[in-house]
């Protein structure tokens, strides 16, 4: 057996007096929890944050171990929105605050006299679709569930707004906010977002003398917006308007925070069977019309993963009714247009011989509140439509046949209200 090591008198002494000051602190410990009333065990436990989405939607989720009251306002500059707790116990995973969906920066702590707060960082405007306490239904406690998409810069000044008025700040989101809307603000141009499809590292098809996809989209974008504006009744903007590689749910936001009328994706795709020619257009579904569709929306959904990014699949909950009754007149609306355009189309262009309107699960197009169509304007596979597509005299044609679709579309919404 080896011998003790030899403790001096004096290390005697400092355990002693190292163990009575511990015992000291907690008693003090003890009695400054008493005096503010708040053990441990009554401080409200907030974990398990999770943040998912994209630059289109995002859903938040909190859990807590009990039910909180919970108030939230929000910021602008930059767009904020601030989530007021009592105070809490926070054990969040620092992997799941990281910047992700539309959240550009996640912050939480303890204020003064017994509160705690989260802050939320956008990088734009948004609105708050849903905003819930929900009890948890296989284990204990609750989970605060946010629903958040992206809005326009009007309508997030009219609900701050209209919750200053109110009572500066909100408890949770009352069914018939939770959609976001700008207020009435009397009549405003009908209002048009063109994406030019592709662009940057993403080129998009390859025509068979080497015309790029994403130089022929991008060449119509432009002369169809000019031809837009010089009719003097619309408000027009562009995705985009250069060379520049946008994700699909980017293209989303766009169009959400010009809280556009319509939104038209240009494309001019290639396949293998080097006879298909025509344009086509194409509304969103979540089945397709037909297997060509079907592997038409695969190809284009692809794109994000071709710039090396990872697409998460968007959740297809719906969040109540009254958003569910939204995208399907959003849907009603798509196909109206879509017919409209085939029709004027036809007059001036050839389109693809079999069902010129087709539909499918097109990422691009799932604006809740935009009606939006795809426009393949036609294959650069086929040496014949390639040619056109390069001939601006082709071009000319077809924007002033969209211009008329437009002009019926924005009638017929006129007369019926919309």
């Amino acid at each position: 057996m080896q011998p003790q090591p030899y403790r001096s008198a004096f290390e005697g002494r400092r355990s002693r007096l190292a163990a009575g000051f511990c015992a000291w602190l907690l008693l003090v410990a003890a009695m400054l929890c008493g005096a503010s009333g708040a053990s441990a065990e009554e401080v409200l436990q907030a974990h398990g944050y999770k943040m998912a989405g994209d630059a289109a939607r995002t859903r938040i989720v909190v859990h807590f171990d009990r039910e909180p009251e919970m108030r939230w306002f929000l910021l602008r500059s930059p767009h904020r929105m601030v989530i007021d707790l009592p105070e809490a116990g926070f054990a969040f995973d620092d992997a799941e605050l990281e910047p992700r969906g539309l959240v550009t920066e996640v912050r939480y702590g303890n204020l003064d006299e017994g509160r705690s707060r989260i802050i939320l960082s956008f990088d734009g405007p948004f609105a708050v679709e849903r905003m819930d306490i929900l009890e948890n239904e296989s284990n204990h406690g609750f989970r605060l569930v946010a629903d958040i998409v992206a809005g326009s810069e009007k309508a997030f000044e009219t609900a701050m707004a209209e919750q200053i008025e109110a009572t500066g700040s909100t408890q949770v989101t009352p069914k018939g906010d939770r959609v976001g809307h700008a207020g009435n603000e009397g009549p405003r141009p009908f209002r048009i977002v063109i994406d030019a499809g592709h662009g940057g590292i993403d080129t998009g098809a390859k025509g068979v003398t080497g015309t790029l996809e994403k130089t022929i989209t991008l060449a119509f974008a432009l002369e169809l917006q000019k031809a837009l504006r010089d009719l003097g009744d619309y408000d027009v903007f562009l995705t985009r308007d250069r060379d520049l590689f946008l994700r699909l749910d980017e293209r989303v936001r766009i169009a959400r925070q010009h809280e556009a009328d319509l939104l038209i994706s240009i494309h001019a795709d290639a396949i293998r069977l080097k006879g298909v020619r025509g344009a086509t257009v194409y509304t969103v579904a979540d089945k397709a019309s037909d297997a060509e569709a079907a592997a038409k929306a695969i190809r284009e959904n692809l794109a994000d993963e071709v710039a090396g990014i990872t697409v998460e699949e968007e959740s297809q909950e719906v969040a109540d009714i009254l958003a569910d009754l939204i995208r399907r007149e959003t849907q009603s609306f798509s196909i109206r247009f879509a017919r409209s355009l085939v029709g004027e189309l036809s007059s001036s262009i050839q389109m693809i011989n079999k069902n010129p309107h087709r539909f499918a699960g097109f990422r691009v197009l799932r604006a809740p509140d935009v009606p939006s169509v795809l426009l393949e304007l036609g294959y650069l596979s086929n040496p014949d439509d390639e040619k056109l597509l390069r001939d601006p005299d082709w071009r000319a044609k077809a924007v002033s046949s969209i211009s008329s679709a437009i002009g019926l579309f924005e009638s017929a919404r006129q007369g019926a209200g919309g």
